[in-house]
C-alpha cells in the first residue's frame, strides 16, 4: 500500500504542480502544464511508473513538515538515530521551463541519505534513453527531455538511478530537475540560494497582499488562497479544479475522473472568494479567461475547458496504470465536457455580476456575451440536463439547474437596473418570474416537505443549499429552512454531507462515493446565514479537522475509513472553505451576514 492522499503536499510554479509524500517521494508531476502527461506517476501505480525519492536511508515518514510561512515552500524533517535532516522542496515561479529544487540540510549529527530517480514519460509508459551528465543524468524520450543535476553521483541504467551520501550538521546538498522539449537544452539554475530566496519572496509578497479578515481561521484561509494561486495557470488566469487525475471518490472503485481542467461553475465561488480576499488581479484574470473560453455561440458553451481554453478534452482510459490503491480505470480527459448542464449559464452570469459589482467587469464585449447567453437561456431553460454533478444517466428536469437559470435571468435584469446597461429588461423579468414560479411549484415536493433533486422526485440533493446563497429565496423562507433540515436529515453521513444518495441509481454510475466536502461547507454557510452560528461552527470544525496537517483538502471524505478521497488538492473545496469561514466569522462576531453572491 502506498501513501494516503492526505500524506501528500503540494508544490507548484503557477503552470503545473507536484505532489511530494511524507516519505520524501515526489510521486506526481505533469510537465510542462497541469494537463500535460505525467513524468512521475507513482501516485497512480508503483515506483516503476516514475518517482523521485530523496530521504534518509532508514526510510519512514517525516517527523515534521510545514510550509515556510506564507509560501508553498515545503520543509520536511526526519529524526534518525544518527541525527536530524531537513529537506526543502520547491518549484520557482515559472519564467521559462519547469524546475524542481530539492535541498538537503544537516540539522544535527549525521544522516545517511538515499535518492532514487525513476523517470517515466507519458504517464509511466515511456522508458527514456538516459545518458550521464557529470554526477547527474539527461533522460530523453520523443518530445520530452529531463535533466537532473546532482551533487552526488547517480548510478544505474534506464530503469532507475540511485545515489547515496551522508549529510552532517551544517552541510547542504542541492538537487535540481529541469524539463524542456527534447530539441532544446533544459537550461541550468546555478544560484540555488537565489532560487530559494526568490521563491520565498514571490509567495510571501503575494500573501501579504491578502485582506486578513477571517478571524481564528486566518491561517487556514491563507493556505486555501495559496492553493488557489498555485492551481492558477499564470499565462491565461484559468484555475484547474485539481492537479491530479483519477484519485478515486471511493477506494478501489471506478468513479475516477480527470480534474486538471477549468470548470465554468467553479468561477462563481472562486471570484467571490478572491474579491473578498483582495485578490483583484487574480479575479480579473480568471474572469477574462472565462470570457475568452466561452466566446462563440452559446449553444457550444462547455462546462469545462483546458487551461488555455481548449475545448476538445477526449476521455481515454490508461490501462497500464493500476490506479491509486487499485482504483481503476485511470482516465485522461473528461467526457463530461460534452454534457449539457444548464446551471453553468447561471454560474457564469453570477461570476460576471460579482466582478462587475466590484468594478472589475466593464460593459462592452462582456455585456455582448452576456446578452447572447441570456437569449440562449430564454429558449432552453426548461430542457432536462445532466446538472452540476455531471451525472452519466439520462438528462432530468433538475431543480438546481432551474434555480441557476433563474440566476442568469435575474443578473441580466440587475445589470440593466443597477448598472445601466441596455437590454429587453421587461422580457427578461417575465422569463425570470416564470422560472421562479415553476421551480417553487414543481421543485418543492409537498410530501417530502423540501426542494428535491428533480421535478417529481423524492430524492434530496445538496446542491439546493446554494439556492439561498445565490438569492433565489431568503434563507429564512420556510421552504428553504425545511430543505436545509431535510438535507441534514437525509444526506448526512457520520456528520458530513453527501451530494445525493448513490443507491438511487440516478447518476448512471456503479458503486458509491465519499461525503462531499464543498456541500458540507455550503451547509455551514446556510446555518451561518440563518443565525445558527454555533451549529455552523460545530460542522465547520468537523470539516476543518479532515484537512491534512498542511491545511489541504481533497474533494471528498470517506467517513468509514476516515480518509480523504478524490482529486487533491481540490480548488472547489478550498473556495467553499474560504467563503464559509467568512460567513461564519461574521455570524460569530454578530455582524450582518450575507452571501456576496446573493447581493
Amino acid at each position: 500500500m502506498g501513501q494516503r492522499i492526505e500524506d501528500y503536499a503540494l508544490i507548484g510554479d503557477t503552470h503545473t504542480a507536484a505532489l511530494v509524500g511524507r516519505d520524501g517521494s515526489l510521486d506526481w508531476l505533469c510537465v510542462p502544464r497541469f494537463d500535460s502527461a505525467a513524468c512521475f506517476a507513482a501516485l497512480l501505480g508503483s515506483p516503476d511508473h516514475g518517482r523521485w525519492l530523496l530521504a534518509p536511508k532508514a526510510g519512514g515518514p517525516a517527523n515534521r513538515r510545514s510550509y515556510r510561512k506564507g509560501t508553498l515552500v515545503l520543509v520536511q524533517e526526519w529524526d534518525t538515530p544518527g541525527g536530524t535532516v531537513r529537506v526543502t522542496d520547491f518549484m520557482p515561479p515559472r519564467h521559462h521551463r519547469p524546475r524542481v529544487h530539492r535541498r538537503v540540510e544537516g540539522v544535527r549529527g549525521s544522516v545517511e541519505m538515499t535518492t532514487e530517480l525513476i523517470i517515466r514519460f507519458e504517464y509511466g509508459s515511456q522508458v527514456p534513453w538516459v545518458v550521464q551528465k557529470g554526477n547527474g543524468i539527461r533522460a530523453v524520450a520523443g518530445p520530452d527531455a529531463m535533466e537532473v543535476e546532482s551533487p552526488v553521483p547517480l548510478k544505474g541504467e534506464h530503469m532507475r538511478h540511485e545515489g547515496a551520501f551522508v549529510v552532517k550538521q551544517g552541510e547542504s546538498f542541492d538537487f535540481r530537475l529541469h524539463w524542456a522539449p527534447s530539441y532544446e537544452e533544459a537550461g541550468r539554475e546555478v544560484d540555488n540560494d537565489g532560487a530559494l530566496a526568490g521563491t520565498v519572496a514571490y509567495w510571501q509578497e503575494w500573501s501579504e497582499r491578502l485582506v486578513q479578515v477571517h478571524g481564528e481561521w486566518e491561517d487556514m484561509v491563507q493556505t486555501s488562497l495559496l492553493c488557489l494561486k498555485a492551481l492558477t495557470y499564470a499565462p491565461t488566469g484559468g484555475i484547474v479544479a485539481a492537479p491530479t487525475t483519477s484519485l478515486p471518490e471511493a477506494l478501489g472503485a471506478t468513479r475516477n475522473w480527470d480534474y486538471r481542467y477549468c470548470w465554468v461553475r467553479d468561477a462563481t465561488l472562486t471570484i467571490d472568494g478572491l474579491v473578498e480576499a483582495g485578490c483583484r488581479e487574480e479575479a480579473e484574470a480568471w474572469l477574462w479567461w472565462l470570457v475568452r473560453a466561452v466566446a462563440g455561440t452559446p449553444a457550444q458553451m462547455q462546462i469545462m475547458y483546458g487551461v488555455a481554453g481548449e475545448r476538445r478534452l477526449p476521455e481515454v482510459e490508461i490501462d497500464w496504470l493500476p490506479g491509486y490503491e487499485g482504483s481503476s480505470p485511470v482516465r485522461v480527459g473528461n467526457a463530461a465536457s460534452l454534457q449539457f448542464q444548464l446551471d453553468v449559464f447561471g454560474e457564469l452570469m453570477l461570476a460576471i455580476d460579482v466582478a462587475r459589482s466590484q468594478g472589475i467587469a466593464a460593459a462592452g464585449a462582456i455585456w455582448d456575451l452576456q446578452r447572447a447567453l441570456l437569449e440562449f437561456v430564454e429558449q432552453h431553460w426548461d430542457q432536462p440536463d445532466q446538472g452540476i454533478w455531471e451525472m452519466r444517466g439520462p438528462p432530468q428536469p433538475l431543480v438546481f439547474s432551474r434555480v441557476m437559470a433563474w440566476v442568469a435571468m435575474d443578473r441580466g435584469v440587475k445589470a440593466v437596473e443597477r448598472d445601466g446597461l441596455d437590454g429587453p429588461v421587461e422580457r427578461w423579468r417575465e422569463v425570470r418570474d416564470l422560472i421562479h414560479a415553476q421551480v417553487c411549484s414543481r421543485g418543492f415536493n409537498q410530501e417530502v416537505g423540501a426542494f428535491t433533486q428533480a421535478y417529481g422526485s423524492a430524492e434530496m440533493d445538496a446542491s439546493i443549499l446554494m439556492a439561498p446563497l445565490v438569492g433565489f429565496l431568503p434563507v429564512s423562507d420556510p421552504r428553504i429552512v425545511a430543505t436545509i433540515e431535510a438535507v441534514q436529515r437525509d444526506l448526512m453521513l457520520n456528520g458530513f454531507v453527501m451530494r445525493y444518495r448513490n443507491d438511487s441509481g440516478v447518476d448512471g454510475l456503479p458503486g458509491r462515493e465519499g461525503t462531499f466536502l464543498p456541500c458540507s461547507l455550503w451547509l455551514v454557510s446556510c446555518l451561518a446565514l440563518l443565525g445558527r452560528a454555533e451549529e455552523a461552527r460545530e460542522l465547520f470544525e468537523r470539516v476543518r479537522g479532515v484537512a491534512n496537517d498542511l491545511g489541504l483538502f481533497s474533494e471528498e471524505y470517506d467517513t468509514g475509513c476516515k480518509r480523504l478521497v478524490g482529486n487533491f488538492p481540490q480548488a472547489f473545496t478550498h473556495v467553499a472553505f474560504i467563503n464559509a469561514a467568512r460567513l461564519l466569522t461574521a455570524a460569530l462576531e454578530g455582524k450582518p451576514v450575507r452571501s456576496t453572491s446573493s447581493k
